[in-house]
């Protein structure tokens, strides 16, 4: 009986990417003989459409070739979710993560892979952008987060590192173990373990349309990390409270000299608002805070499903062995 080749599933989560369909397909047909003629490898597409509003699934479904299948969500989940869906579906010997809107290029894709198949101690390669083109504000708050939260950990989150990775098959099943609800990709992949390898880039344009990250989605999300992943916040705000029961007793401890050596006449008003209004921020910041920790915990005790299958539209799957898992 003829040994089978190693197979080679390429993950993609999409969202109204109907302009970029064609382009990706292709993209990927170019990476599917390159894949074969350098490794040997059978490749195996597995696109994930995250509650698209346009037609982007169907033209995918026409622009694709080879063995493929495209999930489609019963609604929007989100990015980290798609991507777990596509890791659920995943069967092959390697799984390639990779954006569909053609900013994750042919060559560095091809460049992990034979990084990951060279080199047997390794079993993840991840992508790490090194383009300089955030302001400067942006860059020194990103390098605060992740140096925050980082901070008393046992496992270090890689800055600028994105789901953009090649992995073996062990660990996409460790990931898909992890049934988290409200997800933060960064810090599972990080968690995790395994031996990892950076490998620098620089993001191709995109071929369409615009980002789907915002300011206000940034912020979300570097909040979903923090409260996955960290305690520093709520760290911070018990000092802050320190620090401001401190600086009350030391002022307490002036104004009582002042007034029994001094004579010196308290002012009533202006001290009055400025605690009242320094604790109160205090206490409103750190119940907000709280809340978020215990929106997380209830969205984890519901025991939903993290996500639902609206259906599976598959290509040629004849070279797949059977047993597809499901959400």
């Amino acid at each position: 009986m003829a040994e089978s080749r190693p197979t080679l599933d390429i993950v993609a989560p999409f969202l109204n990417e109907a302009q970029s369909a064609s382009a990706f397909a292709e993209l990927l047909d170019k990476l599917e003989v390159a894949v074969a003629q350098r490794f040997g490898m059978a490749v195996h597409k597995i696109l994930v459409d995250d509650g698209s509003h346009d037609d982007g699934a169907e033209r995918f479904s026409q622009a694709l070739s080879g063995s493929w299948e495209i999930v489609r969500l019963s609604r929007n989940f989100g990015k980290e979710v798609a991507v777990l869906a596509g890791l659920d579906q995943s069967r092959g010997d390697i799984v390639l993560i990779m954006d569909a809107d053609l900013q994750h290029s042919m060559d560095i894709s091809l460049k992990m892979i034979a990084e990951l198949v060279e080199s047997p101690g390794i079993d993840v390669v991840y992508a790490q952008n090194d383009r300089r083109e955030a302001s400067w504000r942006r860059s020194q708050l990103a390098r605060l987060f992740y140096s925050l939260i980082n901070s008393s950990q046992r496992f270090d989150i890689p800055e600028n590192a994105g789901d953009f990775r090649v992995m073996r098959g062990a660990v996409v099943r460790a990931l898909t173990s992890l049934r988290d609800k409200r997800r933060f990709n960064k810090g599972l992949f990080a968690w995790a373990g395994f031996r990892q390898k950076a490998m620098p880039y620089s993001p191709e344009n995109r071929a369409s349309g615009t980002s789907k990250w915002s300011r206000l989605n940034l912020i979300a999300f570097s909040l979903e990390g923090f409260t996955s992943f960290s305690v520093i916040p709520l760290r911070i705000i018990s000092l802050s409270g320190m620090l401001a029961a401190l600086a009350g007793l030391v002022y307490g401890a002036k104004v009582f000299f002042e007034v029994m050596f001094y004579g010196v006449a308290v002012p009533g008003y202006p001290s009055l608002m400025v605690a009242v209004v320094l604790l109160g921020g205090l206490n409103l910041t750190l119940l907000g805070l709280i809340g978020e920790y215990v929106w997380v915990t209830l969205s984890e005790s519901k025991d939903r499903p993290v996500y639902i299958v609206r259906d599976v539209v598959r290509g040629d799957v004849s070279d797949r062995p059977p047993g597809a898992s499901g959400a």
